[in-house]
């Protein structure tokens, strides 16, 4: 049996490598992005992004800074990443 492990990172290190604040990656989660994993230490459950997260995540800010409107550039995005599974 074959255990594939997948390299995470968290939000701060998120926000650093897409250039999105860590304030709206919290914001555009669960409407323009999956939740990403939580890894829970106690009574804290901090978030773990997955390349996939943040391939997504980059590509939603290209389409931002291109100028499409938040909502346009998600859905552009998703169905990018979905095209290239």
């Amino acid at each position: 049996m074959s255990i594939k492990f997948q390299k995470t990172v968290g939000i701060g290190d998120a926000a650093i490598v897409t250039g999105v604040s860590q304030k709206q990656l919290r914001s555009w989660e669960g409407r323009y992005f999956p939740d990403p994993d939580r890894v829970v230490c106690g009574e804290r459950a901090y978030r773990r992004y997955t390349e996939g997260d943040i391939e997504l995540i980059q590509k939603i800010k290209a389409y931002r800074d291109q100028g499409y409107t938040l909502e346009a550039a998600a859905k552009f995005a998703n169905k990018e990443v979905l095209k290239n599974a």
